[in-house]
């Protein structure tokens, strides 16, 4: 069986307003944009699936107006949904907030998404070629973590663990973090976001770190916005470069990255090849607007022409 993405992370819907200044506290502010979108670990799978790696969702969706903008965005994407609807809660929410300088902030609120169940994950068998992803934020869900940890040290051997912290994940100090560290196979984190975890001032540092927690053979990869990326495993690390571009929009570019990373690995590239393509992939979804901007494979290849040729 060919490889899969099996996401174990949430899907919400986010509220995207484009602002020309966030509000002072008490304030209020116009925005110039607003739109709902399908979002969070959304971005990852539809990265994944645009550039041929087979998904399946492995976490919850609600009853309502938000759930069924969630499994109509899965479903067009072609991503299997694999567990059933909540019978009492929607879809959780994310307030997304773009400023012109394409930074984000976010506010957010836990739906169905925040609870998992031991018959959820094993709703599907895992296949030893499979990467199973797993997000900072769902170590942080008591209604989901328990079951989360008790799953993935059974899953069988050969079977990638993918962690991404994102921005709530900031040590590894945590009982649930100590026990996620030594099943990681790939790490993929933006450099903000590594520097914190690890307590590092750069990102040299910072991956040296992380190669003394996880195991031996872990890859590590580090995004560094638009100068690309830093990949490690074992003592090799190397800078992979970037693509420039004009962005108007960060939101989801990590996401499409590690999306696209995903795809290629799967597909039998190597590590820095892979991230040529997860760097082409998010330098195009940060020149649009919304969180769910990857490219389809075919715009990663031209992107990757393009620039070789010098156009």
């Amino acid at each position: 069986m060919p490889a899969r993405l099996l996401y174990t992370g949430q899907v919400v819907v986010d509220l995207v307003m484009a602002l020309d200044a966030l509000p002072r506290s008490g304030g209020d502010v116009l925005a110039r944009s607003a739109t709902f979108e399908t979002g969070g670990g959304f971005n990852v799978m539809a990265a994944a699936c645009r550039n041929g790696l087979q998904t399946v969702y492995l976490g919850r969706h609600g009853t309502g107006r938000f759930g069924d903008l969630a499994r109509g965005a899965m479903t067009a994407e072609g991503i299997e949904i694999a567990t059933p609807g909540s019978d009492d809660q929607d879809t959780g929410l994310s307030v997304a907030l773009i400023e012109p300088s394409a930074e984000r902030s976010f506010i957010s609120y836990v739906g169905a998404e925040g609870g998992l169940s031991r018959d959820d994950l094993h709703s599907v068998a895992v296949q030893p070629d499979d990467y199973v992803f797993v997000s900072g934020y769902s170590l942080l869900h008591k209604h989901k973590v328990s079951a989360l940890l008790s799953w993935l040290a059974e899953l069988p051997k050969g079977a990638g663990v993918v962690f991404d912290p994102g921005p709530l994940v900031n040590s590894p100090d945590s009982a649930e973090m100590q026990a996620v560290l030594p099943m990681i196979t790939l790490w993929t984190s933006n450099c903000e976001e590594a520097l914190r975890f690890t307590g590092c001032e750069a990102i040299a540092d910072a991956l040296e770190q992380l190669s003394r927690w996880l195991n031996q053979g872990a890859l590590i990869v580090v995004r560094d916005g638009p100068q690309g990326c830093w990949i490690r495993q074992g003592s090799n690390a190397q800078h992979v470069g970037g693509f420039p571009v004009t962005a108007i929009d960060t939101n989801g570019a990590g996401d499409a990255h590690a999306g696209v990373l995903l795809a290629g690995l799967a597909a039998g590239l190597s590590a820095e090849t892979a991230a040529v393509r997860a760097n082409a992939a998010a330098a195009i979804a940060v020149t649009r607007w919304g969180p769910a901007t990857a490219p389809k494979a075919a715009e990663v290849d031209e992107l990757i022409g393009k620039t070789l040729l010098g156009d």
